[in-house]
Formats: C-alpha cells, sequence, structure tokens
C-alpha cells in the first residue's frame, strides 16, 4: 500500500538561515490559466519546502479560479503619519542557504521555470547577522528579533493550517514586508530611548518594566490580543546601495493574528503608534500561502493541478 504523506514546507519551521533570497514574480498580462497551471508544475519540481519555501498571492490563485480560505490581499494603513502600503505579489519564493552565490542560479532556475506566465519583478538579498541571548539573529539595530517565537507544538500550532482537509491541512499563509531602517536617527538617539523604542534592553535582552506603552514590545505582545495573536517569525536583514532595514516574514495558521499586530502598531486599535516608526517604515507588504507538502513536492491539488 501507498502511503502519503502530508507535511508543512520544512523551511517554515526551521531556523533562519545564513543567507536567504526573496524572489517576487507578477503575472504575465493576460496569461491564460493553463499556462499558469504548467509554470506552477514545473515549480513544484524545484520547491522542496527547505531550500525552497513558496508562496501563491490571491493573483495566482485567481488566474486558476480557485480560492483559499482566509487568503488576501493585505489592505493598506494610513493612520496619525503611519502608512504601511499594499503591494501585491502573485508568487513569493524565500530561498534558504548558506552561500548567496548558489542562491543566485537558484533564482535563475525559479525564473526559467515559471517563464512564460510569471515575470520576476523584485529580488532582495537577506543575511543572519549576530546572534541574540536566546540564540535568534539580531536586528541591524542589535536588538534579538524573534525572541517571543512561540516554539515546539506551540510554533506549529501557530504557523499551521489544520482540520480543513487534504490539499489545504499542513499550509501555512505568509506575510512579507520590506521595511527600510534610518540608521542615521537610530544611531543618534540616547541608548535608553533606543532601548524604551523597542521595550528591551540590547545588551541582555530584558523586557522593561518601566518602557512606554508604545514600545514595540508591548504593542506586539502576541498574548494581549482577543483572540492571542501568535505568529512565528522568520525575518532577515537586508542591505544594498546604501539602504538597509529588514524583511520582515510572518508565518501563520491564518493572517489574522498579523493583521491585528499590524493595526495596533499603526494605533487604529487605541491611538498609540509603535514607536519603531520613528526609524523605521514599511515599503512592501504582501500576503501568501505556502502549500504543503505531498511525498516531497508541493501538493497543488487544491488547485485543481
Amino acid at each position: 500500500m501507498v502511503v502519503t504523506v502530508h507535511k508543512t514546507q520544512p523551511g517554515i519551521l526551521a531556523p533562519v538561515p545564513p543567507a536567504g533570497r526573496y524572489v517576487f514574480f507578477s503575472l504575465t498580462p493576460s496569461v491564460p490559466a493553463p499556462r499558469v497551471r504548467d509554470s506552477l508544475q514545473r515549480l513544484a519540481a524545484l520547491v522542496d519546502g527547505k531550500a525552497v519555501v513558496a508562496g501563491l498571492g490571491p493573483a495566482c490563485l485567481q488566474a486558476l479560479g480557485a480560492r483559499v480560505p482566509g487568503l488576501h490581499e493585505l489592505a493598506a494603513i494610513s493612520n496619525l503619519g503611519i502608512e504601511v502600503p499594499s503591494t501585491p505579489a502573485a508568487l513569493c519564493c524565500w530561498l534558504r542557504g548558506s552561500d548567496r552565490g548558489d542562491l543566485l542560479l537558484l533564482s535563475r532556475q525559479l525564473e526559467k521555470a515559471l517563464a512564460p506566465a510569471f515575470e520576476l519583478t523584485r529580488v532582495t538579498d537577506g543575511f543572519r547577522h549576530g546572534r541574540g541571548p536566546n540564540g535568534h539573529g539580531r536586528d541591524l539595530t542589535g536588538y534579538e528579533d524573534g525572541t517571543e517565537n512561540p516554539t515546539g507544538r506551540d510554533a506549529r500550532a501557530a504557523a499551521v493550517a489544520h482540520g480543513q482537509g487534504d490539499g489545504l491541512d499542513g499550509a501555512s499563509f505568509m506575510a512579507v514586508q520590506l521595511w527600510t531602517h534610518d540608521l542615521d536617527a537610530f544611531d543618534a538617539m540616547p541608548s535608553q530611548a533606543q532601548d524604551h523604542m523597542i521595550g528591551r534592553r540590547r545588551s541582555d535582552n530584558e523586557e522593561l518594566d518601566d518602557a512606554p506603552a508604545s514600545a514595540h514590545v508591548k504593542r506586539t505582545a502576541q498574548e494581549s490580543f482577543t483572540p492571542e495573536a501568535f505568529v512565528l517569525r522568520r525575518s532577515m536583514p537586508w542591505a544594498e546601495g546604501g539602504q538597509a532595514g529588514l524583511v520582515f516574514v510572518a508565518f501563520g495558521k491564518s493572517l489574522a493574528a498579523f493583521e491585528a499586530q499590524m493595526r495596533r502598531m499603526a494605533g487604529l486599535e487605541d491611538g498609540i503608534t509603535d514607536a519603531l516608526f520613528q526609524i523605521a517604515k514599511p515599503v512592501t507588504s504582501a500576503s501568501f500561502w505556502c502549500p504543503p507538502l505531498r511525498d516531497g513536492r508541493l501538493d497543488l491539488r487544491h488547485l485543481g493541478g
């Protein structure tokens, strides 16, 4: 008897790698559904979920006449001087490894496999920076990123869909934002102001009880939402052409937890904006559905493929 094994793309639950590459694609105008389907089948042969984590955007599913419950484009937010854009993409591949050259060559393979139905629109190279007290990498501000990540079964419960049926169980929803940092403005801040902006001491990563309500840690405390808003963060710093920042990536069993955190950060919940916006801003924001694996390759049955 042949046993079919369904599981989550393993790169979602694995630690952040030393090097990453985020490759975004749009659909070729007026491309017919059969060509989209053919391209995705070629992609499926290259995606192991470990070296490549693949996510399909709402436009990709719409082109196939398919629907995944809970997948939608992220809404743009404009409030109290805070701007969070909505920049949808049809497809995102997160390439994971240790050699930037290998990731470049792998992205070329993916680009060729997805043509002509998909066009490459944006590439961002990320990297792991340092190691914080809890073993996570650091943001370029020096603060550990991902301290509050759930672990073990809690991580899977937060990041992976279940109870939805074949082709959907084991999937994950991914939110991706490119944040730019004004590191000069950050460097000009006194160290105490820096710590109060984040809500932790950079030196030992301890949470500060006396941090203001605008501190990033307090704005995004996952257990303080109703319902609780736990996500699995897999973010990486980036730097290019004199600019730098963070590729923020959150995986969830739905998009609800990420969206709740983003609304509170922007002050939509209580009028208090996240202090992080003093030195950082998102310039892209997109959502994706990461299909499960079936016998080692992407399970596209829900899409009719």
